[in-house]
């Protein structure tokens, strides 16, 4: 029983002898198990072939993410699918397989030579010089045309299959070309402005037409805008004559007919005081009659009393007073006042 206490002390001690300090005033810290990291020859080959896989896999890469407003054509040993990829991502045999991206949104040909190629120039956009054609006469004329078209999504890949990724410089580009010709080739030079509504719409058309004739539907046409006419400097300087006479006549027409009113106004003027006088020589005429119809010698003697009685009034203030006689009473007396030089006479009509 003692020896059994002993030595359960006595490896009590030890345990505590390994936390207590050592010789140089500090305690013991407890050493980590060591760690045996030698591999066989076998986990390292397996090793090296996955790294090796991965490596390979990350430098093929054998997926692609296809953008939306892009399709991928599929090109598996140079033979290109049917079918276009959609955008999303797909997955593909490295070295076999490849996909070509292309571009599906809106692009635009601007035909210009005085246009700004830098700022007009970008993602989509392509800029070309005027088409120069000829007119009806030969003579020269350079059209501005922007044309706005898509890639037909759905026939993408057939699309590259017949014609190549360069498939709208062969397409497009000598289609508008030729349309313009045609149509330009119809006028006069000097009409073309004039006609410019209709120039436009038969171009729109035309291009139209042929791009839809084109085997499997190649694109899609979105607008199709005429901007300018450039016309030969002699054809610029013959209009503008043209234009400056047509104004001149215009003006001599306007002068005209404002002096065509002018005369029909003081005409009219002329005849309305004309009226007017004759309307009223036939009215004092016939006031004149009525009132030689309405005079008779009972009137007229009664006219001459009323002057008599007058006289006969004044003479009691002015004893100077005459009176004029008319022969035969066609006419009413006259008296005069001669003291105060003032005349009376009193007005009626006689025969």
């Amino acid at each position: 029983m003692a020896s059994d206490m002993n030595d359960y002390f006595n490896k009590k001690k030890k345990e505590e002898g390994s936390s207590t300090p050592n010789s140089g005033g500090g305690f013991k810290v407890p050493q980590p198990p060591k760690m045996d990291f030698t591999m066989s020859p076998k986990k390292m080959q397996m090793l090296w072939v996955i790294g090796g896989f991965a490596l390979i896999m990350l430098l093929a890469k054998p997926f692609i993410i296809i953008n939306e407003g892009e399709r991928g054509i599929l090109s598996t040993n140079g033979k290109y699918s049917d079918s276009s990829l959609m955008p999303g991502l797909h997955f593909l045999i490295p070295v076999i397989q490849k996909v070509y991206i292309v571009d599906t949104k809106v692009r635009i040909i601007n035909y210009a030579d005085k246009i700004d190629r830098e700022s007009t120039s970008g993602d989509g956009i392509l800029t070309k010089p005027s088409i120069t054609v000829l007119d009806k006469r030969g003579l020269p004329v350079a059209i501005d045309l922007t044309v706005q078209y898509r890639l037909n999504a759905q026939l993408a890949a057939q699309t590259i299959s017949n014609w190549g990724f360069s498939w709208e410089d062969k397409i497009i580009d000598p289609v508008a070309r030729d349309v313009v010709r045609n149509v330009i080739g119809q006028y006069d030079a000097e009409t073309l402005p004039i006609m410019r509504n209709a120039i436009a719409l038969k171009i729109e058309s035309g291009i139209r037409a042929a791009v839809d004739r084109q085997k499997s539907g190649p694109a899609d046409l979105e607008s199709i805008q005429l901007r300018e006419i450039g016309l030969p400097q002699k054809v610029k300087e013959q209009i503008e004559r043209v234009q400056v006479a047509k104004q001149e006549v215009e003006k001599a027409q306007q002068d005209v007919e404002r002096a065509k009113q002018e005369a029909f106004k003081k005409e009219t003027e002329a005849q309305g005081t004309a009226n007017a006088l004759t309307i009223e020589a036939n009215a004092q005429a016939r006031a004149n009659h009525l009132i030689a119809q309405s005079l008779s010698p009972a009137l007229l003697k009664l006219e001459q009393i009323k002057v008599q009685g007058k006289f006969n009034e004044a003479l009691k203030e002015n004893k100077d007073a005459k009176i004029f006689l008319t022969p035969g009473g066609s006419t009413p007396n006259i008296w005069l006042d001669t003291k105060s030089g003032d005349s009376q006479k009193i007005t009626s009509t006689g025969k």
